[in-house]
């Protein structure tokens, strides 16, 4: 009389689910760790750290919020992960995935907003602009993203050179004593390819001339304008650049998931 022999399957983690999610995070992690410690320097460099109250003097929007909460964001994230897809630990795997969810739901819901209220945002931008546009000398990061900004889309304030009016060392008042009265910041200049050296003087009293004499030395577009026409020029790269990202972050909360599935039914057999 034959034996019938019956194997079953032994549920066991996946090693590569295990290790691919661990090197995923770990990845993750150090990015956020390093965004972090920029983010910290810079304040520590600018006396922030030693004076908190400090950070909310800015008029404006200071850039180093951006290391700060996004290498946060990234940090926590990336430590769930990692040590939850090493040590199975099943409670930061869930956290990291509907952290992780949580974020993509937050994206989705804004570029939806976005999309339905394209004036509000636009009236928002201009309004985050100008009033960045008046703390220019306030913080040197922010000067430095605004020049960025301006140099980049080849523009000048939100809406043309006069948004610097709202600048107290720019403005045109006959009560204002500096000397980039009348003025815009070289980053609105046209530079001149011969130029070896940065001419950061270029802008001085050049508000003072007509329109048409402006544009021989400065560029008279706004920014909000400029940043709209890239957005269409580049409408192929920016979306496939957020599908890339949602698409990372699907991926990460399905192998999370994955994860935990594999360690509760190697539970269940115990």
């Amino acid at each position: 009389m034959s034996r019938k022999h019956h194997h079953f399957k032994v549920a066991e983690v996946s090693c590569c689910v295990k290790y691919f999610l661990f090197g995923f995070n770990i990845i993750f992690w150090l990015l956020g760790a390093a965004f972090l410690g920029i983010g910290l320097w810079a304040w520590a460099e600018k006396g922030v750290l030693s004076n908190i109250s400090s950070i909310t003097d800015l008029g404006g929007f200071d850039p180093v919020w951006l290391f700060i909460v996004v290498g946060g964001v990234m940090f926590i994230l990336g430590f769930a992960g990692c040590i939850g897809a090493l040590r199975e630990n099943t409670f930061l795997l869930k956290f990291f995935s509907v952290f992780l969810g949580l974020i993509f739901f937050l994206e989705l819901t804004a570029g939806i907003l976005a999309f339905v209220f394209k004036d509000w945002i636009k009236d928002q931008l201009n309004f985050f602009i100008n009033n960045n546009v008046k703390a220019y000398r306030d913080d040197i990061d922010l000067q430095n993203l605004i020049d960025f900004a301006q140099e980049y889309w080849s523009c000048c304030g939100a809406h043309g050179p006069n948004d610097w009016n709202l600048n107290i060392y720019f403005n045109c008042t006959e009560l204002n004593p500096s000397r980039e009265r009348c003025g815009v910041p070289f980053s609105c200049c046209v530079r001149d390819p011969a130029e070896d050296v940065l001419n950061t003087q270029c802008g001085y009293d050049v508000r003072l001339q007509g329109e048409l004499d402006q544009q021989k030395y400065i560029y008279t577009k706004g920014c909000v304008g400029q940043f709209e026409k890239w957005l269409q020029d580049n409408l192929i790269l920016v979306a496939g650049i957020f599908v890339g990202i949602a698409l990372l972050q699907i991926f990460g909360i399905c192998l999370a998931q994955n994860l935990v599935s594999d360690i509760k039914a190697v539970k269940a057999n115990w």
